[in-house]
């Protein structure tokens, strides 16, 4: 009977044993958690031309959702068309003149400069015989001297000519200098890029959504002539949503980058979603001027920041959100 007794005994002292220490295990396992709170911070961006211009049709309303690339609004397209024309035009003349640089010049007009120097050279004899007469004729006294410094002035001058023209048909004849060739090169290089400048700017009259999300504010309307970089829309950012959390200086220990967390929010109760923090500020918030007590730097908070999951597409800018993290690490 005593040894029944005290079998029942031990059977007792274990099972109470195993109840407090599940108990002890559970209390411990809650320890392990990490609540901590946030808010949604959607990021925006701000759409505009980055040329002026008026506008010509604005496509889509406020509260739309606009994926990247997707129309949003336009320009008059006229003033870049007559900009694109005419760089087109400067762009086509560089070029035949560059051209023209590297053929050299036409046979014909070769052929023409050589006779110019045929000619230039008869009438270099002709002043040269003519001159001769002239002296003789001086020193027999039989003319003025007069006619002696014409005839040398003549002379003089048919020579000159005669090297004119000689170099003029020595340059026919070689083409053109290798600087011209090269300075005629950059102008059709600046001309080209005159031309992609234009076809881009009248490119730049169709503004497209930058990133995926929905439209917040339409700024302009139909009619609005505005200047380049003046917003037209401005569109929210709702992939991935991020989630602004603040940790206090003693837990930040327990939290880093690349760790999962929970994320509630009220709009949805009793269902989470999966977050990852990607982001801890180095730097501490509501610092007081001295730090002095244990008490006052445990009130030191660092801000995170969490990549969430939003699958139903019900966060939105503000809404507080409640963090839950594994200490140490781990899935929550």
């Amino acid at each position: 009977m005593k040894r029944r007794i005290g079998i029942v005994l031990v059977a007792l002292l274990l099972a109470a044993g195993s109840l407090f220490w599940w108990k002890v295990h559970d209390r411990g396992g809650e320890s392990d958690l990490l609540t901590l709170y946030g808010n949604v911070d959607i990021r925006q961006v701000d759409a505009a031309f980055r040329v002026g211009g008026r506008i010509v049709e604005m496509v889509v309303e406020e509260g739309v959702r606009v994926e990247a690339g997707e129309l949003l609004a336009r320009l008059d397209p006229e003033p870049g068309n007559d900009a694109l024309r005419r760089a087109r035009a400067e762009l086509a003349v560089q070029e035949a003149e560059l051209t023209k640089m590297r053929r050299g010049y036409r046979s014909e007009d070769i052929e023409q400069a050589r006779a110019e120097l045929r000619a230039a050279e008869g009438a270099l004899l002709n002043a040269a015989s003519n001159l001769r007469r002239v002296e003789a004729l001086r020193r027999r006294q039989a003319i003025a001297q007069k006619d002696l410094d014409e005839a040398r002035a003549a002379h003089t001058e048919a020579l000159a000519r005669r090297n004119a023209a000689g170099e003029q048909a020595r340059l026919m004849e070689s083409g053109f200098r290798p600087e011209d060739v090269l300075r005629q090169e950059a102008a059709v290089a600046a001309a080209t890029a005159a031309a992609d400048s234009a076809r881009l700017s009248l490119n730049d009259a169709w503004l497209y959504a930058p990133q995926s999300g929905v439209v917040l504010t339409r700024v302009r309307e139909t009619g609005a002539v505005v200047q380049p970089g003046q917003t037209i829309y401005t569109i929210t950012l709702d992939h991935p949503a991020w989630i602004r959390a603040y940790v206090t200086q003693p837990d930040l220990g327990n939290i880093r980058p690349g760790q999962q967390a929970l994320l509630s929010i009220d709009a949805t109760p009793g269902k989470s979603y999966l977050g990852t923090i990607g982001f801890i500020s180095p730097k501490a918030e509501f610092t007081p001027k001295t730090v002095e007590t244990r008490e006052v730097r445990n009130d030191l908070v660092f801000r995170f920041r969490v990549i969430a999951e939003d699958p139903d597409n019900v966060m939105r800018q503000g809404m507080p959100v409640t963090v839950t993290l594994r200490k140490g690490g781990g899935k929550p």
